[in-house]
C-alpha cells in the first residue's frame, strides 16, 4: 500500500479531523513517524473557524459546543492548553409565554428552577450523577470493559435500562412542560425520531454531561482544539500536510499502517479495490442520516430573548414543547421539512467575547433537513429564534448559509448533510460501520477506519482516533514486538 517512491512514514492518516488527528498523536506518543494528509487548505475537519460573515466575527465552521471533548479521558489530557469559557448558564430551552428551562451545571439549581418538574428531573438525573466520571468513559468505550467502580456500574446499569428507551417514553418519567422540552432538546441531538429506541440515551448523556463537565465553548473557536492537537503532534515529529487530496491509495507513501478518518462512501472511493468484495457491499449499505441547514450570523447586539435567563446560556435549543420538537424531528425522520423546525442556537459570544468586535455577537444556528436537502430554510430558522426573542432580525448584520451540499463540499465528510458519520439507529450502534469486535480494523492488512462513522460515533470526543491507532499497535506489537518503538513493515 502506497507509492514506490517518497519519504516512508510508520503511519498515514488520511484526514485530520479531531478523531484522525487523535489517532496521529496517539500513534506519535508510542514513537511512530506520523503523517496526516489534508485535502482542504487548512486542517480541522468539524472543528475550523472562521470569518463566514464580517471582519471580526469569529464562526465554527461545525461543531461549536463541546462537552464531549472534557468529558473525553483522552481530549482532557491532550487539550490541556486549550481555554474553556463556560457560560453561566448550560443550556437554555425557551417556551411560549416568555418560560424557560435552563440546565445548569448545579443539578440542585437545574431542578429548583424546573417548578413542577424539578423532582422528577432529579429523580431520572441522581443514579447517573453518582457514577458519572465512570459512566461516560463506558459509554466513549463500547468495545472495553465497563468501570470497576460500584458507583458506576450502578450508574452504567441504570443508564442501559433507561437509555434504550424513546425519549418521548422516556419524558413520561417526568412532570412539566420544562423538565420534558429539557429533555427533548438534548435528545434531539441523535437526529432521529424521537419515537425512536435509544434516542432517550442521548437525551440523558448530553442532560447528564451539562450537570459533570458543562457545555462551554473553546476559546477564540473550535480551530483552538485543532491548533492544539496539530501543535503537539509536531512537537513529537509528526507532520499535517494540507491541500493533499488522497483519491486512492496509491497517492499516499510507503507507510506500515494506513488510517482513513473518512466515512464508508470516501473509503470505498479511495480503497474500494483493495477491499474484499463482501466487505466492500457491507460498507456501501451503511446508511447515512438527515442533512443539516446551518445560519451563521453577525449581530450588532445581544439577542433580546423574552426569558432573560436565556440570555445567560451559550447554547439555546429553540423548538417549545416537548411534542413540538418530537414531531419536527419526526417530520425530517419521513422525508420533509418541518414548517417549526428544532433548531440548535449557539451564541458563543455570550461566554467567549473573542467571538466579534465589542458590544457586538455571533449567532450559530442550525436545523435538521432530509438527507441531500436543498430547500433554503433561512425564514423558518429564524421565524423560530423570532418566536422566543421579538427583535431578533433587527439585530441581524449579516448572516451566511449553508446547506446540506455547501456543508459535504466543506467536508465530504459530512455526506448528504450529515454531520454524525452516519445515522445512529440501533443497529448502526452496534455495527458502525460493520459488525465486528474490532470494527476499526479493515480486512485489508494494515489498513483501518478512524471516523465517527466507527465506535463510539459522532461528537468531539476523539475516541473514534484512540480507539484505532491502539488497535494499530496491538497488532502491529503482535507482528513484531520491535514494533512498539515505531518499528513495522510496510504494507504491501
Amino acid at each position: 500500500m502506497g507509492m514506490a517512491t517518497g519519504r516512508r512514514r510508520d503511519a498515514v492518516v488520511v484526514g485530520s479531523g479531531p478523531n484522525g488527528l487523535v489517532a496521529a498523536v496517539t500513534l506519535a506518543q508510542a514513537g511512530w513517524r506520523v503523517e496526516v494528509r489534508e485535502a482542504a487548505r487548512t486542517p480541522g475537519g468539524g472543528a475550523r473557524t472562521e470569518e463566514l460573515t464580517l471582519p471580526g466575527f469569529r464562526h465554527d465552521v461545525c461543531s461549536s459546543v463541546h462537552p464531549l471533548a472534557l468529558a473525553s479521558p483522552v481530549l482532557r489530557r491532550l487539550l490541556a492548553d486549550v481555554a474553556w469559557c463556560q457560560p453561566q448558564v448550560q443550556l437554555a430551552h425557551p417556551l411560549d409565554g416568555g418560560r424557560a428551562a435552563l440546565l445548569e451545571c448545579s443539578e440542585e439549581s437545574t431542578s429548583a428552577g424546573l417548578g413542577a418538574g424539578g423532582g422528577s428531573w432529579r429523580r431520572l438525573m441522581a443514579p447517573l450523577l453518582s457514577g458519572a466520571d465512570g459512566l461516560v468513559e463506558a459509554i466513549l468505550s463500547p468495545r472495553g470493559l465497563p468501570p470497576a467502580q460500584p458507583t458506576s456500574l450502578a450508574a452504567l446499569a441504570a443508564f442501559g435500562a433507561l437509555g434504550a428507551a424513546p425519549a418521548t417514553s422516556l419524558a413520561r418519567a417526568l412532570r412539566g412542560e420544562e423538565a420534558r422540552a429539557l429533555l427533548a432538546g438534548c435528545a434531539a441531538h441523535s437526529v432521529r425520531d424521537l419515537h425512536a429506541p435509544v434516542t432517550g440515551g442521548f437525551g440523558l448523556l448530553l442532560a447528564l454531561l451539562g450537570h459533570h463537565v458543562g457545555w462551554p465553548v473553546a476559546r477564540g473557536g473550535s480551530v483552538a482544539i485543532t491548533e492544539a492537537l496539530v501543535r503537539r503532534l509536531r512537537e513529537l515529529g509528526g507532520e499535517v500536510v494540507c491541500e493533499s487530496p488522497v483519491r486512492s491509495l496509491t497517492d499516499l507513501p510507503p507507510a506500515g499502517a494506513v488510517l482513513l478518518d473518512l466515512t464508508p462512501r470516501q473509503v470505498l472511493a479511495v480503497a474500494g479495490d483493495k477491499l474484499p468484495p463482501g466487505y466492500a457491499r457491507k460498507l456501501a449499505g451503511y446508511r447515512y442520516g438527515p442533512g443539516v441547514f446551518k445560519l451563521d450570523w453577525a449581530l450588532d447586539g445581544p439577542v433580546p430573548w423574552k426569558h432573560p435567563g436565556v440570555s445567560r446560556a451559550a447554547t439555546v435549543h429553540v423548538g417549545g414543547s416537548m411534542a413540538e420538537v418530537a414531531a419536527a424531528e419526526r417530520t425530517v425522520a419521513r422525508g420533509r421539512h418541518p414548517e417549526r423546525p428544532f433548531v440548535l442556537f449557539v451564541q458563543a459570544s455570550v461566554a467567549d467575547p473573542t467571538r466579534a468586535p465589542a458590544g457586538r455577537h455571533t449567532g450559530w444556528a442550525y436545523c435538521h433537513v432530509p438527507h441531500g436537502s436543498t430547500l433554503d430554510m433561512t425564514e423558518a430558522v429564524e421565524s423560530q429564534v423570532e418566536r422566543f426573542a421579538p427583535g431578533f432580525r433587527d439585530r441581524i448584520m449579516a448572516r451566511h448559509a449553508m446547506g446540506p451540499a455547501a456543508l459535504e463540499g466543506h467536508n465530504p465528510n459530512n455526506v448528504g448533510g450529515d454531520i454524525g458519520g452516519g445515522t445512529a439507529d440501533v443497529r448502526q450502534l452496534l455495527a458502525r460501520p460493520v459488525l465486528g469486535r474490532q470494527p476499526w480494523r479493515t480486512p485489508v492488512p494494515g489498513l483501518y477506519l478512524c471516523s465517527s462513522s466507527t465506535p463510539p460515533g459522532g461528537g468531539v470526543h476523539g475516541m473514534c482516533g484512540w480507539h484505532a491507532a491502539r488497535l494499530v499497535l496491538r497488532d502491529a506489537k503482535a507482528r513484531d514486538p520491535m514494533a512498539a518503538s515505531g518499528v513495522v513493515r510496510d504494507v504491501g
